[in-house]
Order: C-alpha cells, then sequence, then structure tokens
C-alpha cells in the first residue's frame, strides 16, 4: 500500500528581527537565509525544500515587517512579504517572547484577511530566566487570534523544532512532493552566492551601512574541482566605498574570506572569488534597482 504524503508551501513571517531567518535556516538545516542580529536583511522571499519521509514542507523566509520607513525599498519588502500570503497553504507567524509591537498587529491584521492555517511560534523562549512566565504570555496571544497552535521554539538553540516541523507536516495538504528530495533551494546559483558575500558584508560592517549594499554576481564559471566567479558590491555614496574596502583594502578582503569559506561549504569545491565595490546614487529609491527584488 502506498505511503500518504503531504507537500505544501509555509511562509515564515513576522516582524524584522524575530528571528525568521535563523528559524528558516534552523528548519533546513543549513544557512541559506542571510541571518543577523541586524533587522530586515532578507529582501527576497527565498525558498528552501524541507523533505521528510512523508512531508515536503517548501519553507518560504519573507522580508520582515518594518513600518515607518519611508524608503522604496522598504516599501518593496514590505510587498514581498505580504504576497507571499496568498500563495502558500500554511502561514507561520514569528513573533519573540515578552514583545508584542504595533508591527506584529499589523501584521495579524493582514493575516486574518487570507484564509489560510496559521501557526504561531514564540521565538527566543532561551532568553527567559522564569519558564512560568510563559504561561501569560501564551494566554495573550490566544485571545488576538485563534492560532491553529502556538509553539515556544528557539530556533537558535533547536528547541521544540521537531515539534514544530510535526505540526507544519499535519497542516499542509496531500500531495505528492514537488521537488526532488536532494533539491534543498529553488533558486539559482547566482542568486545563492550574491546572498552569501551579501551576508558576508552585513555581519563585516556596522550601523546603517550594510543596508545600502546589494550585490551583483559577473562573471560565474563552474568547473569540475573549482568555482571562479565575480561579485560587485553596489553602495550609494563614495564615502561608503572607501569602509567597505577598508584600510589598504582590509575589509573588502575579510568580507571576501568569509564569503568564499561558506560558499566552499556550500558548494563543496573550491571558490575563486573575486570583489569589487562600485558606487551607485541613492539606489534604494531607484526604480529600475529596486524593481529588482519585486517578486
Amino acid at each position: 500500500m502506498a505511503i500518504k504524503t503531504h507537500c505544501g508551501f509555509v511562509a515564515i513571517v513576522g516582524r524584522a528581527n524575530v528571528g525568521k531567518s535563523t528559524l528558516f535556516n534552523a528548519l533546513l538545516d543549513k544557512q541559506l537565509s542571510i541571518a543577523t542580529h541586524k533587522p530586515q536583511t532578507t529582501r527576497h522571499n527565498i525558498r528552501g525544500i524541507l523533505s521528510l519521509d512523508a512531508c515536503q514542507l517548501i519553507l518560504v523566509d519573507t522580508p520582515g515587517i518594518q513600518l515607518g520607513n519611508k524608503r522604496l525599498i522598504n516599501k518593496v519588502l514590505i510587498s514581498n512579504a505580504l504576497s507571499s500570503l496568498q500563495e502558500v497553504d500554511v502561514v507561520l507567524m514569528v513573533a519573540e517572547m515578552g514583545r508584542w509591537s504595533n508591527e506584529d498587529d499589523y501584521l495579524l491584521k493582514q493575516i486574518k484577511q487570507v484564509n489560510r492555517p496559521v501557526v504561531l511560534v514564540i521565538n527566543k523562549i532561551d532568553r527567559m530566566k522564569d519558564k512560568s512566565a510563559l504561561f501569560p504570555i501564551l494566554e495573550d496571544v490566544k485571545s488576538r487570534y485563534e492560532f491553529e497552535d502556538i509553539i515556544p521554539i528557539s530556533a537558535l538553540h533547536d528547541k521544540n523544532m521537531n515539534t514544530l516541523t510535526k505540526v507544519l507536516c499535519s497542516q499542509v495538504p496531500e500531495s505528492v512532493f514537488l521537488f526532488p528530495e536532494d533539491v534543498t533551494w529553488d533558486r539559482d546559483d547566482a542568486f545563492v552566492i550574491s546572498e552569501i558575500v551579501r551576508g558576508a558584508a552585513i555581519t563585516q560592517l556596522h550601523k546603517e551601512l550594510p543596508y545600502a549594499i546589494y550585490t551583483e554576481v559577473e562573471n560565474l564559471n563552474f568547473e569540475e574541482d573549482l568555482v571562479s566567479v565575480g561579485v560587485v558590491l553596489w553602495v550609494e555614496k563614495d564615502s561608503q566605498k572607501g569602509i567597505v574596502i577598508g584600510k589598504k583594502g582590509s575589509k573588502l578582503k575579510s568580507i571576501g574570506e568569509q564569503a568564499r569559506n561558506r560558499l566552499e561549504r556550500v558548494f563543496g569545491k573550491k571558490v575563486m572569488l573575486k570583489t569589487w565595490v562600485k558606487v551607485k546614487q541613492n539606489w534604494q529609491d531607484q526604480q529600475d534597482i529596486v524593481s529588482q527584488f519585486k517578486e
């Protein structure tokens, strides 16, 4: 008798910096999405595929909801996140333990408008010293919406992740798998390389500068034992270019080394990575550039 399988799309949504990308990476046991302490580092709806014995989850990591930022790119990122709600089978809303904000309310209002099952996770419970304090938090969120389930987790420390996976599998429809079981993402190699280099830049740079950077892949070539690729890091001002390059090129070298190490783990072969920094004035408000981030 054939085993029944389940398969479906799950949107991971939440306000900025609640740990969506950390959760996404933890579920996949891979670092496909940029996860840092800096808010709203995810710009695209990134899809990762988790294949289990009888269940396949296509996870969609979305940009964080950040109200009040009037730049064009932020409007596009919010649009990307909300558009994903219409295209999935299950919504996985991520909130932060002990903190419910206006942005959480805004997102929940948008979720209520789509007829999808919603699972809520309360992330970062590893920070809670007194576990009994969790009960009033759970009672509070229960009063806000009729969630299919509410699961306290720590994505960073892999707590309750198996429980979450089982709940998600119970919510997606009965279906054949949509992807081969050995496929873990549905983006092309250039996208993965671009995001890894941007992630390295974000971790190495400070304050607002990481958000002034976007990356563009050039000259990508795969050989049997070698990946050769060039990546341009675009910034908005000449002064930012100097910061990214660093004294005698030290900062750019450090970014390149970190990115190269990750790329070699991802592709399982030696990577020859060249990086350049170029200026494109106020690119975050230029329609032709920001349109590249539209899903």
